[in-house]
Formats: structure tokens, sequence, C-alpha cells
């Protein structure tokens, strides 16, 4: 019986007619890359469009676009561009059970000649969509790309494998902290870039939360407490020091982001804690003052001040200026 729908009537000599291909600038739409990035990785690595008909442009077929993926994947990653296009090539997209997150797993350094591919997302300026980025490392770049390519899957792998490699202090001080500070530079000049931020940070969150998960037998009976300040929205760095004592195995718990001071006052109580450090950035006026009756509280913790935010410091409340910092004071506290 034929089908009353002439979309579906396919007659004996009459085969489907393929799915059109797309555009340049449709799939660098879909890839969030530039055009040009494209056209780049056409003329150099042979990565370009193949479906053609008499007439017209060439357009870009599925498994074009997959191996386009596979590709932007590989080279987030950190693998030369070269490489990447190699092993874009010569691997089967048509299955479905391809994992492009542990084809990603190259652990060599993006080739400084190629280093404009990176040029179309992350630059010395700044301006529009652009991260500023003006003395990054490949690494710092390939993890740019991925942000404002909204890839959150890219991102958290990137982060994992540097943690893997070099341990919590090394990547948030050498890869996180460039990229955070260039998004939000961004959205500073221009007001735009929210959502690659919020994309970064739960990405960040998730490896720093997978080092802490992975702990097991505690050294500090007593436990850390990491806050942050009354109104104080920054949390990411209190993961990054949760994370970075959970390689010392020393036990932290995260209160997170706009902690009132009762609240804290009250954790204090409820949990005994060695060592309570409350982190600000923005800054609030008499925020200081309240320090001062943590460390007369019993049993009396080690308080510690950080992040930017604090003014004049009470008398015994050292101000912690970087995660080193930060690790140092607390493994000191709890005698590690």
């Amino acid at each position: 019986m034929m089908s009353s729908d002439p979309a579906n009537a396919v007659g004996e000599d009459t085969a489907p007619v393929p799915a059109p291909g797309l555009t340049v600038a449709a799939v660098a739409r879909r890839l969030g890359v530039a055009p040009a990035t494209l056209r780049t990785w056409d003329r150099r690595y042979g990565l370009g469009p193949t479906e053609h008909s008499a007439g017209t442009h060439r357009r870009y077929g599925a498994l074009d676009v997959a191996r386009l993926d596979l590709m932007r994947r590989l080279v987030n990653a950190g693998a030369a561009p070269a490489d990447a296009a190699r092993a874009a090539l010569r691997t089967d997209v048509t299955s479905s059970a391809t994992n492009a997150a542990e084809l990603a797993a190259f652990d060599t350094t993006v080739d400084t000649a190629l280093e404009p591919l990176f040029d179309d997302l992350t630059g010395p300026h700044g301006g529009g969509h652009v991260i500023a980025l003006p003395t990054a490392t490949p690494s710092v770049r390939g993890l740019a790309r991925a942000a404002m390519s909204l890839d959150s899957t890219a991102c958290t792998q990137l982060v994992r494998n540097s943690i893997d490699r070099r341990g919590v202090v090394w990547t948030w001080d050498n890869l996180l902290v460039p990229v955070l500070v260039g998004v939000g530079q961004q959205w500073q000049n221009t007001g735009q870039g929210v959502e690659v931020e919020h994309v970064l940070s739960e990405s960040v969150t998730s490896a720093l939360s997978g080092v802490v998960a992975r702990l097991s037998g505690a050294v500090n009976p007593r436990p850390v407490l990491l806050a942050c300040a009354d109104e104080e929205m920054h949390s990411l760095p209190l993961f990054a020091v949760s994370a970075a004592l959970a390689e010392r195995r020393i036990a932290a718990r995260v209160l997170g982001a706009r902690v009132p001071h009762d609240a804290l006052v009250a954790s204090i109580r409820r949990t005994g804690p060695s060592v309570v450090l409350v982190w600000s950035y923005i800054g609030r006026p008499g925020a200081a003052e309240l320090l001062a009756e943590l460390p007369a509280m019993r049993p009396a913790p080690v308080v510690l001040a950080a992040g930017p935010g604090w003014g004049e410091l009470p008398p015994g409340i050292p101000h912690v200026t970087d995660l080193v910092d930060a690790v140092a004071r607390i493994s000191h506290a709890v005698g590690v």
C-alpha cells in the first residue's frame, strides 16, 4: 500500500535522498570553533568537507563532523594539532562506541609553531569572544578553548589529567588560575562570558571533588573547616584547598559560599575543628573584626584568613597568600 505522505513514498526505482551537508559556518557553530580554524584544518591536515554535488560548494557530512569533533577534543586535551589530525583520520568514527575522552589521553605538548590554531578563541587582547592569555602555555590555551566551547566534559578531563600528572597545587597555579583570570577579565571588558565561567567552575569543582572522594584514612582526628565569608560567592578556591589537603591525607569540610558568621560559629562548636580557614575575595566592612572571637572558642582552632578581601586583621590571625601557603599552614597545624 502506498504511503499517503509524499515524503515517505519511495518507488522501486527511487533511492532515498541523502540529507544535505553542512556549511563551514554551520559546523563551526556546532563545534564551537571559528570558521577560519576549520579552513586551516582542511588546508593543513585534510580534515575538510567530502560531500560535493555539481554546481555547489563542498559540504560537511556526518562523518566529516565526527572527525572534526574528535580533532577538537584531542587538541583541547593538549595534543599537537598534527597528531590530533592523524588520530582523527585513522579512527573509525562510524561507531557510536568511540570514546573521544579516552582517545584524548595524549601526554604531549602542543607544537608552538601551530599555536595560531588557538588564536580564534584565545588571544592577547581579550575583547569580544577572546580570552586574554598573552603569555599562556599550550595547556592553558587548550583549557580555554574547551571552556569557550562550553565543553564541560573536555574541561573536566583536562583538569583531571593535569592533577593526575602534576598534582593539585601545580594544576591550580599553572593551569586553572590563568584561565580563570582570563575568563574574569573577558567578563569585565565585555560583560559577556558568564556561561563560560559557570561551565569552567563546575568542571573544575567536579575534578577537585574527585580528588577528595578518593581520600581514605585521614591523618587528622579533628576536621579542617573551609568557609567563605558572609556574602562571599567565590567558593572555588576552597575546593582547591580541600583537594590539595586530600592529597596529603588531611580531611577538610567545605561549608561553601556565603556562610553567615553565626553559622560559622555554630559549625565550629559542633565539629571542634583544628583549623578554620575563611576565604574572602570581595571584602566586607567589619568582617575582619568578627574573626577575632573565633580563636577564643573551645577547643581553640587555628584561624586563617585567605583571599584579597581582608583589610587589617586582628592580632594572631595570619593572612594566607596563596594555595601553597594555605596547605603549608594547615599541614603544620594538624601535625603533618
